[in-house]
Formats: structure tokens, C-alpha cells, sequence
């Protein structure tokens, strides 16, 4: 029987025919219900029928509307991030840790919570009386400025004379970045030529670290944009279909932004520049991959329809099982997140979850509504046409590629599985040696921006001249009862170069001590002062002869800890950096394998099998394995990085499992569809010659996407864009293409174990 129906209908709305309205096995569907064996009457099937046409526009018109809203309210606060993110590393750790326990006590002795910037001014030669007295002067000038917290100190001559430290406070309520900035520009303004400054220190290196971040509003958005309309001009050749896939993507990020920053505002969660950088890239990619599923199965619609509303509720019936799936296994790993100690990684989970539901809603709702308000007309200059079949059978094949790679991969690998499964699987284990390569157990501060930083070239001028961890010190607060018993423990140990008390009656607000006790700090012939004592205890402040983020300043850390115990507790940058990678370690080694059973038992409610599960579940860890085993090869002797953050590989397995699963699942649920009309094997090459060319553009979306990440100059953030963008181009193109499918081969129809179902 012929699918082709007769010329529209003048009064259609919906661009159709009369004859449309007939199911696609051409027998007519019924207006409205009635009693059987009877029929309504004419009038109310004509009611019935205007009341269905109205729905069929009114509907989608509203929800087009109500996005556009959204994202028109959503739209401005892509420039209000900076006002509810925080890029302190201290805030991100928990409550427990040490070192925070310590930092929010810090005010009971210091005062106010300033954060300190400490200024270097080198000379080329010994500085003279005159340079000295000038920059005194220069020294009590920066103390007028409006982001100086307290008072600033005299300028400290180095041993060699050819430098000076000027500590400064700045307000921690302040813009960092802007405070560091009129720092800056103050001591660039008023410094002789033949001097040079540099702003370093904690507050230095937190300015620079925003400043950094600085691209993302802007720069790292235009970039993900660029890159993704770009392959979806390729992947569709038409002007208008790419535009109306990048809009559902802005506008679903538009409207999680909204939502996530009200909830960041309201302290419900903890929005920094890296979680935010993320966000913005995941909802784009994963967007745009969801909207590629949907237009897939759209485009196979209107072959089967002449009515756009016949075509749509098909696509959507077609899609809405694996989008959802999809997006609810990554919602599943990211939410495993929410286990993590670090608030930084914990509050990842629920913001990038947030950006996926949204990311699913607009390819369900907002997609379908304007692909339908345009039919085909979207697909133009190559509009899909309602194809002649004849029986069933020849309708369905109709869809399958008759010629390029995916007319001819599927037969390749089911004739030839065993040797390809096999040999894929030995290239990746090859890959997985490099592995034992992979340096993750955190980089110093001061490696953090890639490309120029001030901060960093201040911190070496400052160990050129001074004891490495000026102006960071090593924060200890113990009982006054015990201060000189654990100050003698601080002056025997390895790199401490120096320990003060904090004492209020100081005019520097602390006093040296020494084994002989505390020490004066005023003119020759003062007293010595009093230490601040606050609930009966003292801060001690130990100066490390080392920079206070590297490696060496965290082995002082654990052992004064070691040595110390339960009489003192230990902060400040360095025990941050311990407390942090420590929790960082602890975080992937819990969450990483909770993130795979659920993953598992997801996929076996999704395909009610056993074996499919863990067959994908293995593979995406084979394909895991082998990405981070390339990543390390590159980082180490392509691009010479210092290492990587501990939570590179927990950031990496989550989004590459997940992600990965997602085109597993697209894969996986049309074989199975497949497999259940025409058996396993003549399934998996029907899924895979179907879905072969819409998952492999959406794996190159994803990719670029994150991709674009290594635009911000970021370590952690360069790291993540390699990892994901290599392993999903990894799974997309070689273990999802071929190693999926001939291993399914291999298993036949056991893959849907314990089902009996389906057949060879």
C-alpha cells in the first residue's frame, strides 16, 4: 500500500492533508471516542477536530514563549557571575579539615580576615638611603588606599640589600582581582624607574587566578559557540536547522544559569570559576547532543508523514526514551559528586546536574517546538521527503544508509569480530601503560595560570631575596601554656626559618620568639609584648625557608603534625594545599567506583540485561584507562606540565563514563529495538548503520566543546579539556563505532542475558 497521500487540504493548519490523517499503515484513525459500533456525529468530530488543530499551535507556541522568557531573563546574569562565585581555595574545603578550623579562627588573633598581598621592589644594585626612605614613604601611601585592610608594614630590607617586602592586608569583603589591580597600578605610578615591583603572596596569586578566569563570560562562550555551529554547518549543510540547535542549546544554559546563581546567592551551593566554566560546556555539548538525537529521529519522521504534528509525535515518542536515559545516568554520576569532602567538587554534582535536566527539557520541549512550527523548511536546501515504500519491511530499511562508512562498517565488523574486538582491545591496554605515568598528586599554587603571572615571577624574586614562605606563613595555634614548648618543636624543624607570636601590643601585631621566649619587636629597650590570647590559646606563625606551595611546605606540614598531634592545630596555605589534595585522593578513591554501580545498574533497568551492562561498563573503563594513559604521556613530554591536581582523574572519570554511557545508551537502545524485529546480529547493524552518523557528530560536538576549556589559561581546566575531549573522541570513534558492536557480536544473543527474547 502507497504512503503517498493526496495535495493539502486549503484549511489544514498544520501544513498537511486530509488523507494525513490516516495511521501509517493508511487505515484511518478515529476522530473522536464514541460508543463501539457507533459514530459521533458530524458536528462533534468537526469540533473535535478544530479543538485539535488550535492545541497543535497553541502548544507549541507556548512553549517556544516560555523559553524565550527564560532565556531572556536568564540572558544578563551571564554577566553577575562574578557577584555569588568564589575562587578561595580554603572555602572549598570542609568544615573538619584543619586547616579551615584554623583559618576561621584567624580573626580572634589578627583581627580583621584580611587577605595578605605581599609587595617585592627589586633593584638591579644594593639599594641605597634614599631608595629605603622613599619607599617608606611609598609604604605608608598604600596603607590610604580603599582595599587596605589594617596596617601595612615598613618596607624589610633583604640580607643582600637588593630587595624589600611590604606586607599588605586587603580587605577580604573587597574585589581580590580589583584590589590587586589598584595595588599594582599604585606601586607602577609611584616607584622610581629604576626599581621593580611585584604583587605576590596569597592575595597575588588569588588576583591572578581571577583574572584568569576572567575569559569565561565571554571568550570561552564565543569559542564553544564558534566551534559547535561550525560542525553542525558540516553535519547538516543548511543555514537554518544549525541555528535552531545552537539556540536550544544558549537557551537551556540561559535558564540553568538563572536558576544556579539564585541558588548560589541564597548559599545553597558553591559556584567557583571552574564550576562554572564546566557548567557552561556541559549544557552546550550535552544540548546540542540531545537536539542531534532528536532531529535524527524528526528527520526519519517526515519521511514516514506528511503532517508535521504526525512527525513530531513520532520523533518524540522515538527519542524521549533515550534522551531521558542518557540524561539521567549523567545526572546519576554527577550527583556521586555530593559525596566529595572538597565543596568544590561536591557542589559540581547538583550545578552540572541542574545544567543537564535543562539541557534534556529544551531538546524535549523547545526543539520539537520549533522544528514544528518550521516542518521542513528547517532541513533546507535538503528537505526530507515522505519516501514510497511498500510493505513494512521496505519502509523500515528505507532508513538505513545505502552507501559511506555506515553502510559498510556494520557488515565489516560482524564478519570480521572476533580479530577487530581483539585487537582494539590490545590497542587500548597498550595505552593504559601509560598510566603508571600520571602525575596527580597536585601542583603548587604558583603553577596554577599558565602563561605569564606576576604572582608566580614575584613568589621567585621573593626566594631569591627572602625565605621562600614569606608573607604565607605556617599557622599554629596551640595553648599559651604550651607556646614555647611547641615553639621550640617549630624552630628545630626542617625549612622554618623563623617563628613569631601574634601580640596586639606589637606594633608589627606579632613579636619574635625565640628559645630564649618571646622576644621585643619595638625599639631597643622595649618590653617584650604580651601574645594575643584567645579561649587560652596562641597563633604562632612559623616562616618557611621554602615557597609555601611546594611540595617540601606540605612535608613540614605533616610532620609538625606528626610531631605535635593533639596540642596544636596547623594552617594557613600550605596545610590548605595538604588538607585539599588529601581530601581530593580520599574523594576519587570512594566516589569513582560508586559512580560505576549505579552507572551498572542503570544500564540493566535500561536494557533488562545483565550482560549488555557490564559489557558497556567495561568498555568505557578500557576506554578511561586508555585516555588518561595517553593524557599523561602528553602532559609529561608534549606540553611539560608540573603535574596535575588530584582531582583531575575523579573530574575525568566522571564526565567520560557518564558521556561515554550516553552514546552507549543511544547506541544500545536502538539495538535492542532493532534486535527484538530482526535478531541480535542484524540488530547491532541496523543500530549501529542507523545511529552511526548522528552519534559520531554529537561525539565531535562534545569534544570540541570541551575542547574550548583550554582557552582559559588554567591548568586544572586544560587538563580536563585534553582528558575529555581525547577520551570522548576515543569512545565515539573507536570503542562505541567497533568495539561495542563486535563484541556484541561475540556474545550474540546472550547479550540480552537473562532474557530470552531475542534470537540470534
Amino acid at each position: 500500500m502507497s504512503h503517498l497521500q493526496p495535495p493539502n487540504e486549503p484549511n489544514d493548519p498544520n501544513g498537511g492533508d486530509g488523507a494525513a490523517r490516516r495511521g501509517r499503515s493508511g487505515s484511518p484513525e478515529p476522530d473522536t471516542p464514541g460508543q463501539p459500533g457507533t459514530s459521533a456525529p458530524p458536528e462533534h468530530r468537526a469540533s473535535a477536530r478544530r479543538g485539535a488543530a488550535w492545541a497543535r499551535v497553541v502548544i507549541p507556541a507556548l512553549v517556544i514563549v516560555a523559553w524565550l522568557v527564560g532565556a531572556a531573563i536568564g540572558g544578563p546574569y551571564f554577566g553577575k557571575v562574578s557577584e555569588v562565585s568564589s575562587n578561595d581555595s580554603t572555602a572549598y574545603l570542609p568544615t573538619s579539615a584543619e586547616a579551615t578550623q584554623v583559618q576561621n579562627r584567624l580573626p580572634e588573633f589578627l583581627g580583621d580576615d584580611a587577605i595578605p598581598a605581599v609587595v617585592v621592589i627589586t633593584g638591579e644594585q644594593k639599594l641605597t638611603e634614599e631608595q629605603l626612605h622613599t619607599l617608606a614613604d611609598l609604604a605608608t601611601g598604600l596603607g590610604d588606599l580603599p582595599e587596605v585592610s589594617g596596617a601595612v608594614s615598613p618596607p624589610i630590607p633583604s640580607e643582600d640589600g637588593r630587595a624589600v617586602e611590604i606586607f599588605v592586608p586587603l580587605d577580604a569583603d573587597a574585589d581580590v582581582d580589583a584590589a590587586v589591580e589598584a595595588l599594582r597600578s599604585e606601586l607602577a605610578s609611584t616607584l622610581p624607574a629604576d626599581l621593580t615591583s611585584y604583587v605576590t603572596g596569597p592575595a597575588g596569586f588569588l588576583g591572578d587566578l581571577v583574572e584568569a578566569f576572567g575569559g569565561i563570560d565571554t571568550l570561552l562562550l564565543l569559542v564553544a559557540i564558534a566551534a559547535v555551529f561550525v560542525i553542525l554547518v558540516i553535519v547538516y549543510r543548511s543555514p537554518l536547522l544549525p541555528l535552531i540547535v545552537l539556540s536550544t542549546s544558549l537557551f537551556a544554559l540561559c535558564v540553568a544559569l538563572l536558576t544556579v546563581w539564585w541558588l548560589a546567592k541564597a548559599g545553597v551551593v558553591l559556584l567557583s570559576g571552574q564550576t562554572q566554566g564546566i557548567l557552561f560546556i556541559l549544557v552546550i555539548g550535552a544540548a546540542t547532543d540531545y537536539s542531534l538525537l532528536y532531529v535524527s529521529r524528526y528527520r526519519e519522521a517526515l519521511r514516514d508523514h506528511h503532517r508535521r504534528w504526525e512527525a513530531t509525535r513520532e520523533a518524540w515518542r522515538g527519542s524521549v526514551g533515550a534522551i531521558t536515559a542518557s540524561g539521567s545516568t549523567v545526572i546519576a554520576g554527577l550527583l556521586c559528586l555530593l559525596l566529595s569532602e572538597l565543596a568544590s567538587n561536591r557542589d559540581l554534582g547538583p550545578i552540572a546536574a541542574i545544567g543537564i535536566v535543562f539541557a534534556m527539557l529544551a531538546a524535549l520541549t523547545f526543539l520539537p517546538a520549533l522544528l514544528m512550527a518550521c516542518g521542513r523548511t528547517a532541513f533546507w536546501p535538503r528537505r526530507p521527503h515522505v519516501l514510497a515504500a511498500g510493505a513494512a519491511g521496505e519502509q523500515s530499511d528505507a532508513h538505513l544508509p545505502t552507501k559511506g562508512v555506515w553502510a559498510r562498517l556494520p557488515a565489516f565488523v560482524q564478519r570480521r569480530h572476533r580479530p577487530v574486538w581483539i585487537t582494539v582491545v590490545v590497542l587500548l591496554l597498550g595505552a593504559c601503560v601509560g598510566l603508571g605515568q600520571l602525575k596527580a598528586e597536585g601542583v603548587p599554587q604558583s603553577d596554577l595560570v599558565l602563561g605569564a603571572s606576576e604572582a608566580r615571577a614575584g613568589q621567585e624574586a621573593l626566594a631569591e631575596h627572602f625565605p621562600g614562605g614569606s608573607g604565607s606563613p605556617v599557622y599554629v595555634i596551640t595553648s599559651a601554656d604550651d607556646l614555647q614548648e611547641v615553639a621550640g618543636v617549630l624552630l628545630t624543624g626542617d625549612d622554618i626559618g623563623a617563628v613569631s607570636v601574634a601580640a596586639a601590643e606589637s606594633p608589627s601585631g606579632s613579636a619574635p620568639v625565640t628559645t630564649d621566649g618571646v622576644q621585643p619587636a619595638g625599639p631597643p629597650g622595649s618590653p617584650a609584648p604580651d601574645p594575643t590570647v584567645s579561649h587560652g590559646d596562641v597563633l604562632l606563625q612559623a616562616t618557611l625557608t621554602v615557597a609555601a606551595d611546594s611540595a617540601a611546605a606540605g612535608d613540614v606540614v605533616r610532620d609538625l603534625r606528626a610531631e605535635l598531634g593533639d596540642r596544636a592545630q596547623i594552617g594557613g596555605v600550605s596545610a590548605t594545599d595538604v588538607d585539599s589534595n588529601d581530601a581530593s585522593i580520599r574523594d576519587r578513591t570512594l566516589i569513582i567506583p560508586i559512580v560505576l554501580v549505579v552507572i551498572l545498574g542503570i544500564l540493566m533497568l535500561l536494557l533488562r540485561s545483565v550482560v549488555a551492562p557490564l559489557m558497556l561498563i567495561g568498555t568505557v573503563v578500557l576506554s578511561f584507562g586508555a585516555t588518561l594513559g595517553i593524557a599523561a604521556l602528553v602532559f609529561n613530554h608534549v606540553f611539560h606540565m608540573p603535574g596535575a591536581d588530584p582531582a583531575v582523574p575523579l573530574f575525568g572519570f566522571v564526565f567520560l563514563v557518564a558521556l561515554g554511557i550516553d552514546y552507549n545508551i543511544f547506541l544500545m537502545t536502538r539495538v535492542r529495538e532493532e534486535s527484538v524485529r530482526h535478531g541480535t546480529h542484524a540488530g547491532i547493524g541496523r543500530g549501529l548503520a542507523i545511529t552511526g552518523g548522528v552519534i559520531t557528530s554529537a561525539g565531535l560536538v562534545l569534544a570540541a566543546t570541551f575542547a574550548a576549556l583550554s582557552v582559559i589559561p588554567i591548568l586544572f581546566l586544560v587538563q580536563i579539556a585534553f582528558i575529555v575531549a581525547f577520551g570522548v573522541l576515543l569512545d565515539t570513534l573507536l570503542v562505541r563505532s567497533i568495539l561495542v558492536p563486535a563484541l556484541g557480536h561475540q556474545f550474540g544473543r546472550h547479550l540480552w542475558w537473562p532474557s530470552k527474547k531475542i534470537t540470534d
